[in-house]
């Protein structure tokens, strides 16, 4: 949660050490820390932390070690260590601005708020605590309308971890809790909400929320950065664009390098992407923070066909944070491409032990048939289908991913169904491509194509949206064309898939060299006769140049 810092406490720090007589050094924000055990934060509405306007209720006992002090030098002083308290509560939710001196260490509470609220993915451990002790402050006081927005964010951020869709209900009784207790200007509230849409792929109620929390604060990041997620999924570019010159004008760093990205890679602007996610991965505050860059490095090197280079972003992604479970999936992935099967088994099976995500089920079903290895297959997807029902009772949209499961290993018109749909909703390039893929399987290729033209157009350079562009192509009797895109999709990436790619291959031996001496339709089968050819005019005689006079 980002706060801003108070110019009255500001104010109020010098006169204490002044005051009380000792070095500016032992000045201590403790006290302000002390009581309840949960870390200072600032009010929703900018003033001072709840618990420091009742942490000073009254004057100590009287002193053995000094003369008893008037009570208007008494008072001055109060105000005075008031003032520094706040000031520490405050400082501890700020991000480093720079400056010779350190900034103060964070507990685990304290660490799991700030990446929450700069939008970094937070430490498993740290998030933990941070929840606990949010949930022991609402059942103490159960208006505390702050509290409960942290805790809802909290448990978005868990769910996002840990790809356990049943924080999710939790996540939104807390925030829409916060509401119900504070209805005006609840900006934590709003943000929490965008990002919970967004976590659940509803992208259209992050738009919602995130809009709000937009108008409510327009130099806040963290509510355009949830704003920009949602314009992602919802396929809005011009938002995207809109949302992406905002956060880079109110912010610097991992997170906002993260996002750009993100968007740089959905524009097809590869190398742009590499180097905004490696700056990302290299300013990374956290081992969390930094597995998930390094893991974006990696898909960007595997979407290039680089599978060596994706294994070692991966490795290192897992190297800082064991538990990223993104990037055993994906080195699963890469393995399978450099021809080790059986670490790849390994991977995969160690991803789907910590979270067994749809996504990870249909990836090792698939390498499953590709080995011939049916009932092993047949497992998996029966993985996929419960665990996108169990999502589903979270609030969690995979209408996506089972579609693209369906076009290819179930029902073709029941995935057409669903994704278009899904398609109204979230118009992404992403949709675009697998309900034409799905129009395609379900023996509607021409209105297929259509889709997939425009995923191409939309979204980022992609074998997949290429492999099913030369399908339909295929099927459609455009087969120059056909060619063109299959080959393109080998070349972006040989690796793409463990059934795609060899049907790639298939498709193109089948299909054949072109025909030679081009186009049929470009030269005629026979000569014109003479009578049936337009006629031309003849060409103008040239003048001859007249002989210079002398």
């Amino acid at each position: 949660m980002e706060t801003e810092e108070n110019p009255q406490a500001a104010a109020a720090s010098p006169p204490a050490s002044q005051a009380s007589g000792r070095p500016a050094a032992q000045s201590s924000e403790r006290p302000a820390a002390q009581g309840s055990g949960l870390p200072a934060v600032q009010s929703s509405d900018g003033r001072i932390p709840r618990r420091s306007r009742t942490s000073l209720g009254g004057p100590g006992p009287r002193s053995p070690l000094g003369p008893r002090r008037s009570p208007v030098v008494r008072r001055a002083l109060i105000a005075a260590v008031a003032g520094c308290a706040v000031l520490g509560g405050v400082l501890v939710l700020l991000p480093d601005g720079g400056g010779d001196s350190a900034p103060p260490a964070l507990g685990p509470a304290g660490r799991a708020m700030a990446a929450v609220g700069a939008g970094a993915p937070a430490a498993l451990p740290d998030l933990a605590v941070l929840i606990g002790e949010r949930e022991a402050q609402v059942r103490r006081h159960p208006l505390d309308d702050e509290s409960w927005a942290v805790l809802g964010s909290a448990y978005v951020e868990r769910g996002l971890r840990t790809a356990d869709s049943a924080y999710y209900p939790k996540a939104e009784h807390a925030l829409r809790t916060s509401l119900k207790a504070r209805p005006e200007r609840n900006l934590p509230a709003l943000t929490g909400l965008a990002a919970l849409g967004n976590a659940r792929h509803d992208f259209r109620a992050a738009k919602k929320w995130g809009e709000q929390a937009v108008r409510l604060a327009p130099k806040r990041w963290s509510a355009h950065a949830a704003l920009l997620d949602a314009y992602r999924g919802l396929g809005d570019a011009k938002g995207v664009g809109r949302a992406l010159e905002r956060v880079r004008e109110l912010r610097s760093g991992a997170a906002v390098r993260v996002r750009a990205g993100a968007v740089y890679r959905d524009r097809g602007w590869r190398e742009d992407a590499a180097a905004a996610l490696s700056e990302a991965a290299a300013l990374a505050t956290s081992p969390a923070q930094r597995a998930a860059c390094l893991y974006q490095v990696g898909e960007l090197a595997w979407e290039r066909g680089e599978p060596g280079d994706a294994l070692r972003y991966f490795d290192a992604a897992l190297a800082a944070d064991p538990s990223h479970h993104p990037s055993l999936a994906a080195k699963g992935r890469a393995l399978v491409a450099l021809g080790r099967t059986s670490d790849a088994l390994r991977a995969y099976q160690g991803a789907l032990a910590r979270q067994p995500a749809p996504e990870y089920a249909l990836e090792l079903g698939e390498l499953y048939e590709s080995l011939g290895l049916r009932p092993a297959a047949r497992a998996q997807y029966d993985l996929l289908r419960a665990r996108v029902k169990q999502a589903g009772l979270g609030g969690v949209n995979d209408e996506r991913v089972l579609g693209l499961f369906e076009a290819d290993h179930g029902d073709a018109e029941a995935a057409v169904r669903r994704l278009t749909a899904e398609f109204k909703r979230h118009g992404s390039p992403e949709n675009a491509d697998v309900l034409g893929w799905a129009l395609h399987r379900s023996g509607k290729s021409k209105a297929g194509l259509k889709h997939i033209e425009t995923a191409v157009k939309k979204g980022p350079r992609s074998a997949l949206f290429a492999y099913h562009r030369g399908e339909i192509e295929r099927e459609l009797g455009h087969y120059g064309a056909a060619r063109r895109h299959l080959n393109e999709a080998l070349r972006i990436n040989p690796h793409f898939s463990p059934l795609g790619a060899p049907a790639a291959r298939d498709a193109l031996e089948a299909l054949g060299d072109p025909p030679s001496g081009g186009p049929a339709e470009v030269y005629p089968p026979h000569p014109i006769p003479a009578s049936e050819r337009t006629p031309t005019r003849p060409p103008k005689p040239k003048r001859k140049p007249s002989p210079s006079v002398r």
